[in-house]
């Protein structure tokens, strides 16, 4: 069988021009890394770096009752946005099961913009689409638009008059119509910004160019996963799935139990009612060793008790960090631990979140 084909994203031609080392990722092709992921990270946590999320995608749900139906899709409560806010929700299947993580941003009294996750938009669009009542239409909107996440500290001096965080607000700049979100997945300041996909090029250069005083680099996945996970914030397909729900995951506080009807629910209550069996934790090596990586045993007292879902080598910390899904009476922030890397057990320790901590 031929491997299917790997999508390009409108920026992709820019990526190779500056040397960016180009890996498959959600079925597109994308920079891992342009020089070096640890540059590019401290980048970010000083300055400010800009990344291509263009293989996200873009759903638009619109409709007289799209407000009320995607209420019931959704964990969060979108009858808490005010148009042009957005928030951190789940789409679940009928056991509560993680079927994606996205943002859904209201942009109109009855009209959202949802962002999900690359590997997840036909699955996202087809689930949706099966489940929809009323007068609800939802576009597909991915080919037509690009996307970059802009993180930093120095953020706030490449743009003026950045929108509140968690809102979105429609700019046009230099001639080009965007959406300016304050989002981001690298827990620095930072936006994400929407564009159509024939104005790519033009942003991107125009946004390095604006920054090149404030030491803006482009940075690819490796960074972001790092960034990320420093953060401990969760990486679909790795940390959550469909076979993990938000409560075991410790993302609980994303979801409204307080709404009466929503896919997942009564699984959801009866997890938050008797407790998980296993939770998401986030954990730092005491060592310096091999980093965790997914799928790696963890153990306490000898006994296995978990395993690894995501784990580096922070940047940040220049240690050994991770998260790993283990019982839930084995989850009290300061345990002792110990992690299998390569058939050796090495000593580690459950953590506060987040595992990074400005100074």
């Amino acid at each position: 069988m031929t491997e299917p084909a790997q999508k390009k994203t409108p920026l992709y031609d820019e990526h190779v021009k500056h040397g960016a080392k180009m890996v498959p990722f959600a079925g597109w092709l994308m920079p891992v890394q342009y020089a070096s992921i640890v540059e590019e990270h401290q980048t970010v946590r000083k300055n400010v770096g800009i990344f291509d999320i263009s293989h996200m995608g873009q759903l638009i749900v619109d409709g007289n009752d799209a407000r009320g139906w995607l209420n019931t899709m959704l964990t969060n409560n979108i009858d808490k946005l005010d148009v042009g806010q957005g928030q951190y929700t789940f789409l679940l299947t009928e056991r509560g099961g993680i079927i994606d993580d996205l943002i859904a941003y209201r942009i109109g009294d009855e009209k959202f913009l949802l962002v999900v996750n690359a590997s997840c938009t036909d699955q996202d669009l087809d689930w949706l689409s099966k489940h929809r009542r009323g007068d609800v239409k939802i576009d597909n909107r991915s080919t037509n638009f690009g996307g970059v996440a802009i993180q930093g500290p120095k953020v706030a001096e490449l743009f003026v008059n950045l929108p509140a965080r968690n809102h979105i607000v429609d700019l046009d700049l230099d001639g080009m119509p965007i959406s300016m979100a304050r989002t981001g997945y690298t827990g620095e300041d930072g936006v994400e910004v929407f564009f159509r996909a024939s104005d790519a090029v033009k942003f991107w250069n125009m946004v390095l160019e604006k920054g090149k005083d404030l030491g803006i680099k482009a940075c690819g996945l490796g960074a972001r996963d790092t960034l990320r996970l420093e953060m401990c914030y969760p990486l679909n397909g790795s940390d959550l799935s469909p076979e993990r729900n938000p409560i075991e995951a410790g993302l609980g506080i994303f979801v409204d139990l307080t709404k009466p009807n929503f896919t997942g629910r009564d699984v959801l209550l009866k997890t938050k009612e008797n407790g998980p069996r296993e939770k998401l934790v986030p954990f730092k090596m005491n060592d310096k060793v091999p980093p965790p990586r997914p799928h790696y045993s963890v153990f306490e007292n000898g006994e296995r008790i978990g395993e690894v879902t995501s784990g580096t080598l922070s940047p940040s910390l220049n240690w050994g960090v991770g998260m790993a899904y283990v019982n839930a009476q084995n989850t009290k922030i300061g345990s002792k631990i110990e992690i299998e890397i390569r058939g050796q057990k090495f000593p580690a320790t459950i953590e506060k979140k987040p595992l990074y901590k400005k100074s």
